[in-house]
């Protein structure tokens, strides 16, 4: 996924096409997914630029974060992070989520994202994404995803998506 997960097609390795879909994912390959994705985010250009970092990754979902910098700010007077930087931060947790998810999907890419900005992220803190692929079809995972800031308990936005799968 050059453009974040959920925005171009990523491959994974084939070996995961023997796998049957209800079958957990073994650690090994766990891991591998981990190092791949983070990876992924090391090299995709707008991931790197805007200094996203994986956190966890495991069938449950995904959790990247992405550090305050006054260079993401949209409005300068309040400090505020730009919705856009927010966005692309929830659907590439969300394609992350979708890699992660134990029926072993080698690729995604985002079909529908919708996001509720609930607040404004506080300034100068770090803002977390948290998806989980709660169903998946053959070909289409549906994702709910979370941004919140220090206060969890007032998400900045929510998010619901689907997402292609390709095996």
């Amino acid at each position: 996924m050059p453009a974040g997960f959920g925005l171009l097609p990523f491959r994974l390795h084939a070996k995961q096409e023997a796998r049957g879909m209800s079958e957990p994912l073994p650690e090994d390959e766990l891991e591998q997914r981990r190092r791949i994705a983070r990876q992924f985010i090391e090299v995709i250009p707008h991931a790197r630029a805007l200094g996203m970092r994986l956190d966890q990754l495991s069938p449950e979902g995904a959790e990247i974060s992405l550090p305050w910098r006054e260079d993401l700010v949209g409005d300068p007077r309040s400090g505020v992070i730009h919705g856009g930087v927010i966005s692309a931060l929830m659907d590439t947790c969300s394609g992350a989520a979708v890699m992660a998810h134990p029926a072993g999907a080698r690729s995604t890419a985002t079909i529908d994202l919708r996001i509720d900005y609930m607040r404004a992220a506080t300034p100068g803190q770090t803002i977390r994404a948290r998806a989980n692929c709660y169903h998946i079809t053959r070909s289409v995972a549906f994702v709910r995803a979370w941004a919140m800031d220090d206060d969890e308990s007032r998400p900045v936005a929510s998010a619901t998506g689907a997402f292609t799968v390709e095996r």
